[in-house]
């Protein structure tokens, strides 16, 4: 199998690795997500998610309970409403008194860093993986994933989708449905496909 590692993701050959593939993912390189330790970490996230979409709202003693065993890290009064969904969870922090509405999606192969006093709106996507452009590594299953990171104080409109990479300066607005390609600056509005800025706070 031949292993990717330009920029591109195109097939080059850079002799042996000798990581494992959990390894790899860790640091952000090219991986194959058959490795045990990266099933075995995703079947645990996925177990917990389901108890936790499971509470039932008024029970939020145990849903606070279940949010601190399925994500790394939770400050104080944060509210995240069910559903939620983590590929493993441990790789989230989330700041004090933010809030998270109903169906996050936060794909957390590589770190994702949600900032203190944040609001997220329903349906909000955080996607850190990527996949190859070209069809050869891509149908051999590589990929990789890039960080996002979330200031303080950042408001997602809902439905909005932030892309692999991305950082989102404090105190910022992303609109409703609006798609974060690359790194928005502190204090401004950016809206649409791709997320643009139209003003600053």
């Amino acid at each position: 199998m031949t292993d990717p590692t330009s920029s591109d993701m195109t097939a080059s050959d850079p002799g042996p690795d000798v990581r494992t593939h959990y390894e790899r993912m860790l640091a952000g390189d090219l991986y194959i997500a058959a490795d045990p330790r990266i099933i075995d970490g995703q079947a645990t996230a996925h177990r917990l998610m389901e108890e936790f979409n499971a509470i039932p709202a008024a029970d939020g003693t145990e849903r606070s309970r279940l949010l601190r065993l399925l994500v790394g890290s939770v400050g104080d009064d944060v509210v995240v409403r069910a559903p939620l969904f983590v590929d493993f969870g441990s790789h989230i922090s989330i700041g004090d008194r933010t809030f998270v509405n109903f169906g996050l999606m936060a794909l957390d192969v590589a770190p994702i860093t949600i900032g203190a006093d944040c609001q997220i709106g329903p349906n909000v996507q955080l996607l850190t993986p990527i996949h190859p452009l070209e069809p050869e590594p891509r149908r051999a299953k590589w990929e990789r994933a890039a960080p996002i990171t979330l200031g303080d104080n950042v408001w997602l409109g809902g439905g909005a989708i932030v892309l692999p990479g991305v950082t989102i300066g404090e105190d910022s607005v992303v609109g409703a449905g609006a798609v974060v390609s690359r790194d928005l600056p502190a204090g401004i509005v950016a809206v649409g496909n791709p997320a643009r800025v139209i003003r600053t706070l």
